[in-house]
């Protein structure tokens, strides 16, 4: 899809327990938008199943709200709002006043060249950063080596994006904090343009939700299954790669040595082949979907 000069934007904000923060979110929103006259856009609150008054103040804000009945997790919010939205392009920022909204022109401009914007944080300002930092750095090459880009910000919360391509992977996109994660890997696995604007991150307004080892674990599960669903070739590939160096080694130097080859050896050139032959199959299964 290639959209209008003038897109119509769907701002979708989730929203857990933020009463401090969402309306001086949509405000912030307004504010910018004032500076884009030509642009038409919609701002949707989704509430999830907040148990303060975050869904009382968005309602006052005379923007559209939804309630969930049921807390299912930043992703299930974003899922929600994504598909009730009408805009052409889809524009998310976590409401807790950390990110630098009025980079939102320059986002917007980068389309329809591109078909998703990120605002790459120049910082952590998130709680425990002694393992946050760590373990978001590893994680992000992780991930660039596997989807074969750089990534500067591999899990930011801040992203625009075009709702027709984001459809097709919503299957995929879990409930949890790894969502924006899915999304951004979702485009770079599948060959969509994805662009990267420095923004600065600021200390969140309220208390933050993540928990730093329990949700950087389903980070990393997150990257290994999105590469198995798009690009499986690039994990069973290189596995198989390793087993089959490691097996040539092994039994070339017992060979030599011992003057023949351990059973072991066999075992992990077979496994070789066999992951070789998983990916292959896996490649296919992948390629099907798509046509």
């Amino acid at each position: 899809m290639e959209t209008k000069t003038n897109p119509y934007i769907s701002f979708v904000l989730p929203a857990y327990n933020e009463e401090l923060a969402v309306g001086h979110s949509i405000r912030q929103v307004r504010e910018v938008m004032q500076k884009l006259p030509l642009l038409r856009y919609e701002i949707i609150v989704v509430d999830d199943n907040s148990t303060d008054k975050t869904g009382e103040i968005a309602t006052k804000e005379n923007v559209t709200v939804i309630r969930r009945t049921v807390n299912g997790g930043s992703g299930a919010s974003r899922k929600t709002g994504i598909r009730v939205a009408q805009g052409e392009l889809i524009a998310m920022f976590d409401v807790d006043g950390s990110y630098d909204i009025s980079r939102l022109p320059e986002m917007i401009s980068f389309f329809p060249e591109y078909d998703q914007v990120n605002g790459a944080r120049t910082k952590e300002m998130g709680t425990m950063k002694i393992l946050r930092t760590p373990a978001k750095w590893f994680l992000r090459k992780f991930a660039s080596y596997l989807a074969k880009t750089k990534i500067p910000d591999l899990n930011t919360g801040f992203k625009i994006f075009k709702r027709d391509i984001m459809l097709r992977y919503m299957w995929v996109i879990p409930d949890g904090f790894s969502c924006v994660t899915t999304m951004t890997l979702a485009f770079l696995c599948n060959g969509y343009r994805v662009k990267y604007v420095s923004t600065e991150y600021y200390n969140r307004i309220g208390k933050s939700k993540f928990h730093p080892i329990k949700d950087t674990l389903k980070y990393f599960s997150t990257i290994i299954r999105l590469v198995l669903f798009f690009a499986p070739m690039r994990v069973f590939g290189q596995l198989s790669f390793i087993f089959f160096i490691v097996g040539s080694f092994l039994s070339t130097q017992h060979k030599i040595l011992l003057n023949y080859v351990k059973t072991s050896d066999v075992i992990i050139l077979i496994l070789a082949v066999q992951l070789f032959a998983l990916g292959l199959l896996a490649e296919l299964i992948v390629a099907t979907k798509r046509s």
